[in-house]
């Protein structure tokens, strides 16, 4: 005969683990599809790979400690853009207006980089002399090539502000270029 004193707490104890290591697979499947994307739009936001990487790992550990709870939501990916970018500005929030972040672009895995490298440089160089709110705009908008209305929705602002935002700051960038980024351009 079984004990059922022991075989209940058993059976529940292998379907909790069984749970979790399901859980732990999907959290993993989404870090998979969604770790790169996060890791570029940190950089584009800060321009240090090692900082994008540690606002990475801060936005998917955010991620995991909520996963049971977002994880039905209709796009976990815009949540965790929303997530990326309010650990992006409490980050900036909190560094020194002296600190100067110099950091070499590395090589594009899988071959050669797109367009000249001075270009990207460049870009990146006046992305981030721009606000941090601008600048969370123009990469989600531009460099992620989302809807004004998503990116509404992931920076929590009214399609009108980003609108606003997004003309203020394409324009601060083009005066931040100048000549120079034409004579890139060709």
């Amino acid at each position: 005969m079984t004990d059922t004193s022991t075989a209940a707490p058993a059976a529940w104890s292998r379907a909790r683990r069984r749970a979790k290591e399901a859980r732990d697979e999907e959290f993993t499947a989404f870090v998979e599809a969604a770790g790169t994307r996060l890791r570029r739009s940190a950089y584009l936001m800060c321009r240090d790979w090692h900082l994008a990487q540690d606002l990475t790992q801060h936005t998917l550990a955010k991620m995991y400690a909520a996963w049971d709870r977002v994880r039905t939501k209709a796009s976990v990916e815009a949540y965790s853009r929303r997530v990326l970018m309010n650990v992006v500005f409490d980050q900036q929030s909190r560094r020194s207006g002296s600190e100067i972040v110099l950091a070499d672009l590395p090589d594009r895995a899988g071959g050669e980089p797109a367009g000249a490298p001075e270009l990207r440089v460049t870009l990146v160089d006046a992305l981030a002399r721009l606000d941090v709110r601008d600048r969370a705009v123009l990469v989600l908008r531009h460099a992620e090539d989302h809807s004004v209305e998503t990116v509404a929705s992931i920076l929590g602002l009214s399609v009108s502000a980003v609108k606003m935002r997004n003309a203020r700051a394409l324009e601060r960038l083009r005066t931040l270029l100048g000549d120079e980024f034409r004579q890139l351009c060709g």
